[in-house]
């Protein structure tokens, strides 16, 4: 059965303000523990969620890591990525924790990211329960697009790679769009996986996959290494804005963090100091900085836009590199799919009472069918999915988790939680103007009358990965 269906089985509540004194205790003692009650015919163990978690983050954005250092600078570049590690780890922590309070308070024992950002809203300050309902629905909505989006990336990123090899090996070119096509069959059976714990098998492989293809990657790199240096350790200020861009978009994986939660054996395990979140994007981080270091000092201003493009095609290796980089993004596309079909299958349960397992599975193939058409229609729809991402993730992953904890502890906010989470909006904003306005250049270079656009500008995440 659909694990849509599993996480709809707990729905909200109507909404009321409630104390949490009423809510969540009883003479002092706790009387709903809503990991107790949630029931699960599929939960995910530790050990499964942290594979989901791992490859959602370790996607294709790493290849961009040696480029984000060449803005960066090499030095400067370890301690940024460090930060923008930290900042994405604690807002998706945020999130997750207010989750939690919001689940004893309102006697639920699941929600989705919409769902917290309602309920946070209905539960808050006066001035913040008129908005409860439009804060759902933007969250819903801003997931969608960018998931979808990403999904349709994917197909390109995907073609594209299996196309060089190709045309290196036959001699002669075909359309990217035939190569697109041909993923049309392979993509339906894997969004037929019923839920995230069958899909956890996909994700190890997928995990391999992409170890191996980063194993032979850090092979060249470390092949032949100048001194370090020969590279800047410092790069320049306007450049640093593209870094912040390429890392927070990599690195960022927000709309998958609730879903995995949500179907956790033990939920209480996902945070912590050496809880799932925490452990993996640890290792996320390392590995990151990893490749983005060498492979700037290996590279320096020779560096491309996706590490792969700097590995000699003749070699066997480097060929081998990019057809596990691919089949690990094909696997990766299930993952990002199912946050897609969680958001319209909800919605379509909440209308439609008589909605079956079948009408599911012919949702997953028409939600397939789409990405790949648009993926077909549009090849070069990396600059606009740039700016969808660039748009989205700063909101979804930075600004709305903090302005849900202010709105869930509105009345035990202090000086500190209002200066930090100040502090962490403005970052937001900064990297939605930035990110945008590449973008936005991106889409100028791809379609406009002048094609000599800065490389820098022209790096951002999807477009990096699919030139």
């Amino acid at each position: 059965m659909s694990k849509m269906k599993e996480v709809s089985d707990n729905k909200l509540r109507p909404f009321k303000s409630q104390g949490k004194s009423e809510v969540a205790h009883l003479n002092g003692i706790d009387y709903f523990d809503p990991f107790l009650e949630r029931n699960l015919e599929h939960p995910t163990t530790n050990g499964e969620t942290l594979t989901h978690l791992l490859k959602a983050s370790l996607g294709t954005g790493i290849l961009a890591m040696p480029l984000a250092f060449q803005c960066s600078g090499l030095i400067t570049g370890v301690f940024a990525t460090l930060i923008v590690s930290f900042v994405c780890t604690y807002c998706s922590y945020l999130l997750v924790k207010c989750a939690h309070t919001l689940y004893r308070r309102t006697k639920v024992s699941s929600m989705s990211y919409a769902d917290v950002a309602e309920v946070a809203f209905a539960n808050g300050p006066a001035w913040s329960r008129k908005f409860s309902s439009i804060t759902r629905q933007s969250v819903l909505w801003l997931l969608f697009v960018t998931y979808f989006g990403t999904c349709s990336v994917y197909t390109v990123i995907i073609a594209s790679n299996f196309e060089q090899l190709f045309t290196h090996h036959m001699g002669y070119d075909l359309d990217l769009r035939l190569f697109i096509a041909m993923l049309l069959i392979p993509l339906i059976l894997l969004s037929y996986v019923p839920n995230l714990k069958y899909l956890a098998p996909v994700s190890m492989v997928a995990n391999l996959l992409m170890a191996t293809g980063l194993g032979i990657t850090f092979y060249y790199t470390l092949c032949y290494v100048p001194n370090i240096s020969e590279r800047p350790a410092v790069g320049t200020l306007e450049m640093f804005p593209t870094f912040f861009c390429l890392t927070v978009f990599a690195m960022e994986a927000i709309g998958v963090v609730m879903p995995l939660e949500n179907n956790m054996k033990t939920p209480r395990n996902f945070l912590g100091v050496f809880g799932v979140l925490n452990v993996g994007m640890g290792c996320v981080t390392i590995v990151y900085i990893l490749l983005g270091f060498f492979g700037y000092l290996k590279y320096g201003e020779a560096t491309k836009s996706s590490i792969t493009l700097n590995l000699p095609t003749e070699d066997l290796a480097a060929q081998v590199a990019k057809i596990c980089i691919s089949l690990a993004v094909f696997c990766t596309y299930g993952l990002q799919f199912f946050v897609c079909l969680e958001i319209v299958w909800n919605k379509i349960q909440e209308n439609f009472e008589r909605a079956t397992i079948l009408h599911n599975y012919v949702l997953r193939t028409v939600l397939v069918i789409a990405s790949v058409m648009i993926a077909v229609a549009v090849p070069t729809i990396g600059p606009f999915i740039g700016l969808i991402g660039a748009f989205c993730f700063s909101l979804l992953g930075i600004v709305v988790p903090l302005i849900i904890e202010f709105a869930t502890y509105w009345d035990e906010v202090t000086v500190w939680m209002t200066v930090r989470n100040a502090v962490l909006i403005a970052v937001g904003v900064l990297a939605l103007v930035f990110g945008t306005a590449n973008s936005i250049a991106d889409i100028v270079a791809a379609y406009g009358p002048a094609q000599a656009v800065t490389c820098a500008i022209n790096s951002t995440l999807p477009q990096a990965i699919i030139e």
